[in-house]
């Protein structure tokens, strides 16, 4: 069974429960209920030969354990807990992953870049949505859907391309891997913000560009 993270240090004091020790299955029903994101199970992690490979069979899989197991993914994602219970069931140790562009879109950046622009949205009293850590030094920020289509707009108006930065939304067609869902033996996905119901009306990507493109700016 796999372990939940603790949430980062310096997230909000008001938390729903902790899901420590709660089953993958038990999770994804938990998104579907609490939060009615749409999930889907992706590939999961095997033993061999004394390390954890990925059950898509490539050995140089670059998201071992954490990305789509069939292409027809998209159709796959369901909000139905029931429907949820039932595949969990018949994969127990597949990844929870998020289909974006549905109820949220994903703003990602580089770690170091996420936590600054995060310690600056705190001090404008900016409303976050959660945000996750990934394994690979990757920050996303959940917000409302729509932001791919602003964000070449929302960069140009500050005096940045898209292309200048390593900043990328997550839109339709896209998803993300939500909690605890493991990359491999790199470690698993953990809430830098975790869901509450505080958050539970996402911010729109105008509310947080600004300070995110500084971020990456500044991270250059």
């Amino acid at each position: 069974m796999f372990i939940v993270e603790e949430t980062i240090p310096g997230t909000e004091a008001a938390q729903i429960p902790k899901q420590r020790g709660e089953s993958l299955l038990d999770t994804a029903v938990r998104y579907a209920e609490e939060r009615h994101w749409d999930v889907f199970p992706g590939t999961w992690l095997e033993a061999a030969d004394g390390t954890q490979r990925c059950s898509c069979g490539d050995a140089a899989c670059p998201a071992p354990g954490a990305h789509p197991a069939r292409p027809d993914w998209q159709t796959q994602a369901t909000g139905s807990a029931t429907v949820v219970r039932r595949m969990w069931q018949a994969r127990p140790t597949a990844s929870v992953l998020l289909p974006t562009g549905r109820t949220f879109d994903a703003i990602s950046v580089p770690e170091t870049a996420g936590f600054l622009a995060l310690a600056r949205m705190e001090r404008m009293g900016l409303t976050l949505g959660p945000v996750t850590l990934r394994p690979d030094r990757r920050v996303e920020f959940f917000v409302l859907p729509g932001a791919s289509v602003k964000l070449p707009e929302l960069v140009r108006r500050l005096g940045w391309s898209v292309s200048s930065l390593d900043l990328a939304v997550l839109g339709e067609g896209a998803y993300v891997a939500a909690p605890p869902t493991r990359f491999g033996s790199r470690g698993a996905v953990q809430w830098a913000r975790r869901p509450t119901p505080a958050n539970r009306w996402l911010p729109d990507a105008e509310e947080l560009i600004p300070p995110l493109v500084y971020a990456c700016g500044r991270d250059r």
